[in-house]
């Protein structure tokens, strides 16, 4: 497997977080804040060539019935940005619950986002291992 980098898409920071090169830990990696998406898609795609990620995960945010809301659609509106400018596969994953999860777990002054972009794909390897 290879490195795989995630994303925690918010309207004023962006989370980002990596693995390691098994494919089986997460770390969170930086925060980024949020310009435009192309100009966000740009900062993330530099960040995958920096660390030769061979995948990118994006959050998506699901409500409780499994529907894409307004912050779903922003993501998928990233998901498409990032497509255009980059070869690499990028794909969506269920981000429900990260941030509150973390927040609960870590100091609140800090901010969280790059560690929930860290749970969703601490999520996102737990799951790839047992399929």
């Amino acid at each position: 497997m290879s490195r795989i980098l995630a994303i925690d898409p918010g309207d004023v920071r962006i989370g980002l977080a990596i693995s390691d090169p098994t494919g089986t830990i997460s770390r969170p990696l930086k925060v980024i804040s949020h310009q435009s998406r192309l100009q966000d898609a740009k900062r993330i795609i530099e960040e995958a060539q920096e660390h030769s990620v061979e995948k990118i995960i994006v959050g998506l945010a699901l409500d409780n019935e499994g529907n894409i809301g307004p912050q779903g659609r922003k993501a998928l509106r990233l998901v498409k940005v990032l497509q255009d400018l980059t070869r690499l596969p990028v794909e969506t994953w269920d981000e429900s619950g990260s941030s509150m999860a973390v927040s609960q777990k870590g100091r609140k002054k800090q901010p969280i986002d790059a560690k929930a972009a860290a749970f969703i794909l601490q999520e996102y390897l737990n799951a790839k291992e047992t399929s």
